[in-house]
């Protein structure tokens, strides 16, 4: 303990951005395990830890801290992964600056432990000693249930229903499992051999998954199983009304994030290809300031943009994306505009600039952010020959899309539950992840989906011993 007192706060080596901006591979090196030990003896084990408490998995971190620290590593994955289904890829994505490290009591003034680096070390160690298994063992309840979604909801859920006995079978429309771990989050974040190696894992595990497949017959779903689970995310993608709105080179976030993942993975991209979805030596205008934006703007730096500008209506305080993102978007050369947003585009057949009207910050909302409002009179122009939209995702039309009207929503156009039994107006059907709380962050889709998974198992057993007692 107090260790933090003599010794600094330390992270893995990264890359120097000049190195980095050439490739898309990941930039921080793996922890030294002298150096992974040293810095999660940092850990003062205090009595009430706030890292644990702001985690949305509730991780036992100073437990596996203190297993770290002392070499017991097999011990340490077994701690770490008893509480989170995927801890290799909270390691390395989730934004621990708002989360379990800037909550660390000992932050201020001498830097946070390192969790989320411990975390991947542990991790890592671990599946290269051959301590991860499948999921084995089990003793079977004879209750299938059906997954609507493979992204970190829903691969959460199917590992903990799997785990319980239960026959899961896991749909999904695109050709890979993964969701946004797959095609959303660029590789130098995520390495797509890392999603791949668990999905395997979870094959082997006896999961069934079938892809390229969309639910357009909603009752004979239901016929196949005990309990359907619906954790399709949300990826409608949020739009912006101004003038000449229709221009070309003007694409949305995700779409582009998709095709560059898909080039990654080695599929043939006709949209890539033929430039339309390829910053290569364009002037390329990010329009966002979440994590979607940090995403596409260190994107377009890889593919060899001739410039990279981020434009954020409020300012770098105000900004949802990871503190630590926009510092790596920074040293690659990426130039943040503030307090401006697009007023209108501009341009013949496709966009060659964008007119931006300059905001000022006002009274906080209810996100804990402030508001923003247009300076009158003051706009600039600012080139562009590629525009991307990163402005966040709503839910897609699920009951039209499924055939189920009876499937309720809330205002939002997200999936109304019960809180307390995950289950939709829709009995036997549950929801979990983004479709019911919205777009956020994967560890709150991983935490979701093993609650609902949870709550479906004790609603199935419960009424089986019903079943059985009649």
């Amino acid at each position: 303990m107090l260790k933090f007192t003599d010794t600094e706060q330390h992270y893995p080596d990264v890359k120097a951005a000049a190195k980095r901006k050439k490739d898309f591979d990941e930039i921080y090196a793996p922890f030294d395990p002298a150096e992974a030990a040293v810095q999660a003896e940092r850990c003062s084990q205090c009595g009430i830890p706030f890292c644990q408490i702001h985690c949305p998995l509730q991780n036992n971190i100073p437990d596996w801290l203190k297993l770290t620290a002392e070499g017991r590593l097999e011990e340490a994955y077994a701690m770490s992964s008893a509480t989170n289904t995927f801890p290799e890829i909270c390691g390395r994505i989730c934004p621990q600056d708002r989360l379990c490290e800037g909550n660390c009591v000992i932050e201020k003034g001498f830097g946070s432990v390192t969790i989320g680096s411990v975390e991947k070390y542990i991790t890592e160690t671990a599946f290269a000693s051959g301590w991860v298994k499948p999921i084995g063992g089990i003793s079977e309840s004879g209750l299938s249930v059906g997954i609507i979604g493979s992204g970190p909801a829903g691969l959460a859920a199917a590992d903990i229903l799997r785990r319980k006995g239960h026959d899961v079978h896991v749909y999904d429309r695109s050709d890979r499992a993964g969701g946004l771990l797959m095609y959303g989050i660029p590789n130098f974040k995520l390495e797509k051999e890392v999603v791949l190696r668990r999905y395997k894992l979870l094959k082997d595990g006896g999961i069934h998954f079938h892809l390229n497949k969309d639910i357009t017959d909603w009752a004979e779903l239901h016929e196949k199983h005990a309990a359907i689970l619906i954790a399709t995310g949300v990826y409608k993608s949020r739009e912006i009304e101004i003038p000449d709105y229709s221009l070309g080179g003007i694409v949305q976030g995700l779409t582009y994030l998709t095709a560059s993942n898909r080039k990654g993975l080695g599929d043939k991209v006709g949209e890539f290809d033929s430039g339309v979805m390829n910053a290569e030596g364009k002037e390329v205008v990010i329009i966002g300031g979440g994590d979607t934006a940090m995403d596409c703007v260190r994107t377009a730096v890889r593919q060899g943009a001739k410039k990279v500008t981020c434009l954020y209506r409020r300012d770098r305080a105000n900004m949802p994306g990871s503190a630590r993102e926009v510092k790596n978007a920074e040293e690659e050369g990426v130039q943040f505009v503030w307090l401006c947003a697009p007023k209108a585009f501009a341009g013949k057949k496709a966009v060659s600039q964008i007119l931006v009207q300059r905001m000022r910050l006002t009274t906080h909302d209810m996100s804990g952010r402030q508001s923003v409002v247009p300076v009158d009179g003051e706009t600039f122009p600012l080139a562009c020959d590629m525009a991307i939209k990163a402005l966040g995702f709503d839910a897609e039309d699920l009951p039209t899309m499924f055939n189920a009207p009876e499937l309720k929503l809330t205002k939002y156009g997200t999936l109304d539950i019960d809180s307390k039994t995950f289950m939709t107006s829709l009995p036997g059907v549950y929801a979990a992840g983004d479709i019911v709380r919205g777009a956020s962050l994967v560890v709150w889709a991983i935490r979701d989906g093993r609650d609902a998974a949870e709550a479906m198992h004790a609603h199935m057993m419960a009424a089986q011993r019903g079943k059985k007692a009649a």
